[in-house]
């Protein structure tokens, strides 16, 4: 629990996902709460826009939006993020919008190398920063007896290029360079410099190392 006395920005998310929320949370870092966005971000892509363009917009956006509340606490900070695959022939790909959808995107990915791509924007109404990370990873050859039973479980119907490393799709995944926690939603080293920046760090890293005795 956070303390009554600590001098540190309350660290606010401007993401409903329990996924960033636990990855932020294993890191040591100490939630106020979810900021509720203004508005609706539309996540639409625009025709010919590049992965890390959209990924970029989108993230500023949502932090936009959260921003726009009155009632969110003076001095906090916000972080909002955004995660997109681009697929082999590197056109983005956010969350399909059904089944049929989804099983194309998967059968698009099979046995191709591709990219997951998360922005992260971080602001307290005055200073703001962010930064993209981008990740690359090879998918087993999937049948499309394995694509229909994924698709089915509804799994993918949430989540950028149709699937989620974190669950039962982790077992498609041969080969992965770059950040795992950025594939899954949040690159924590990036975020962690980004925080840093507001003043805001891990709680484990404030603790009194001479005080351990009991």
């Amino acid at each position: 629990m956070r303390p009554e006395f600590d001098p540190r920005p309350a660290l606010w998310l401007a993401s409903g996902s329990p996924r960033r929320r636990e990855l932020l949370e294993q890191a040591g870092f100490v939630i106020a709460g979810w900021a509720r966005p203004a508005r609706e971000v539309d996540e639409s892509l625009l025709p010919g826009e590049a992965a890390e363009s959209a990924v970029l917009r989108l993230a500023r956006a949502k932090l936009d939006a959260a921003l726009a509340v009155p009632s969110w606490p003076p001095g906090g900070v916000l972080l909002a993020a955004d995660t997109l695959v681009a697929g082999p022939d590197g056109r983005p790909m956010g969350k399909p919008v059904d089944a049929a959808e989804a099983e194309a995107m998967l059968a698009s990915l099979s046995g191709q190398w591709h990219q997951v791509i998360t922005a992260v924007a971080v602001g307290d109404g005055g200073q703001r920063h962010d930064v993209v990370v981008a990740s690359r990873l090879r998918f087993a050859r999937l049948s499309t007896e394995a694509i229909r039973a994924y698709v089915a479980t509804g799994e993918p119907l949430d989540k950028a290029g149709g699937y989620g490393l974190q669950g039962r799709a982790g077992g498609f995944v041969e080969a992965i360079e770059g950040d795992c926690s950025a594939v899954i939603g949040l690159p924590l080293a990036a975020t962690c410099r980004l925080l840093a920046l507001f003043g805001i760090r891990p709680a484990w890293m404030d603790r009194d190392d001479g005080d351990d005795t009991e």
